[in-house]
């Protein structure tokens, strides 16, 4: 069930999708010690002149990240994402991914990410632009269009191919969406039927089950997986399991579940330093805590505002009570 991008072998189907602020190197190397076949990093600008800042910083950082190391670039110009993409793979990119599914408001507004499907003359610019300033596979990652009324995606995925695009990812929602209401895989299904490139779906797919019923029915390559993860990084193998199988594998235990976390707070720390490491593990917490007994979680430890006093709690309060 393995499929390729460019020359790299992604061994499985079921892989982990690019979320901004979530996604960073830690989660990056959770995800894939559990199972994840394949990751992407968080959105960069294309704007090379924020390559200073602490945020783009953390977000290009891959060091000691198994590969291929998959770099997911933003923006509307397509001589700028060329130049970014140069920019990356110099850097350590061995595959450029270009972003045109993120739906928040402050990326649309710049007529990037999902924007930017109400204009399929310039994605294939931008596509043409970048895949020929760069000699590593270039994916790219869509939703269905604009809105329900206004669904290109099929128009997009054949430009886009035909440009060189060595993979597509899309998410079964329009940019109006946003996360509302249920991805539809109709069109996806369509346009992996169409393709001859890879072809991934996004959206909803929270379970074995569900990954089933969607790679079944659409026929695709790979199953890309986004907020099923957060707090239960062990989805990956559980629906690879699956898939392979047609049974469930044992869920983790809540001495594997505080373990894990507990490792995944040290890596935030000395991902980020002390301080920011601490205020970034507060939302790893919150989404392992909803998979935990009513006992094991706690708002106090949401409160905790020194990296030491983070641990410490966790050791004490959280691991000692399942060990």
């Amino acid at each position: 069930m393995s499929f390729h991008i460019g020359p790299y072998i992604i061994e499985h189907p079921v892989i982990l999708a690019p979320m901004a602020g979530v996604t960073d190197r830690p989660y990056r190397q959770l995800c894939k010690n559990l199972g994840a076949s394949y990751a992407v990093g968080e959105m960069l600008s294309c704007d090379l002149s924020l390559l200073k800042t602490a945020k783009t910083r953390f977000r290009m950082n891959h060091a000691g990240e198994p590969g291929p190391i998959a770099v997911q670039i933003a923006g509307s110009d397509p001589k700028a994402m060329a130049r970014a993409a140069i920019h990356n793979v110099i850097n350590g990119a061995q595959i450029i991914d270009i972003n045109m599914g993120c739906p928040q408001k402050k990326v649309a507004k710049k007529r990037c990410g999902s924007a930017l499907m109400a204009y399929p003359e310039q994605i294939k610019a931008i596509c043409e632009s970048v895949v020929d300033a760069v000699t590593v596979p270039v994916t790219l990652k869509t939703r269905l269009g604009t809105d329900i009324n206004n669904c290109n995606i099929q128009r997009i995925a054949a430009d886009a191919e035909q440009a060189g695009i060595a993979a597509l990812f899309i998410h079964g929602r329009t940019q109006q969406q946003k996360y509302t209401g249920h991805a539809d895989y109709e069109l996806i299904k369509s346009v992996k039927q169409q393709l001859s490139i890879p072809v991934i779906a996004n959206g909803d797919i929270d379970g074995p089950e569900k990954a089933q019923k969607v790679q079944q029915y659409t026929g695709c390559d790979g199953l890309m997986i986004g907020r099923a993860a957060q707090g239960n990084p062990w989805i990956f193998k559980q629906i690879n399991a699956y898939l392979n199988t047609g049974r469930h594998i044992a869920a983790p235990t809540m001495s594997e579940i505080m373990t894990t976390l507990y490792q995944h707070v040290l890596n935030l720390h000395a991902f980020y330093g002390q301080a920011r490491g601490c205020r970034m593990a507060k939302k790893h917490i919150k989404w392992f805590s909803a998979h935990l007994p009513i006992e094991l979680q706690s708002r106090q430890l949401l409160t905790i505002n020194d990296s030491s006093a983070q641990l410490r709690f966790i050791e004490h309060n959280l691991l000692s009570k399942v060990a």
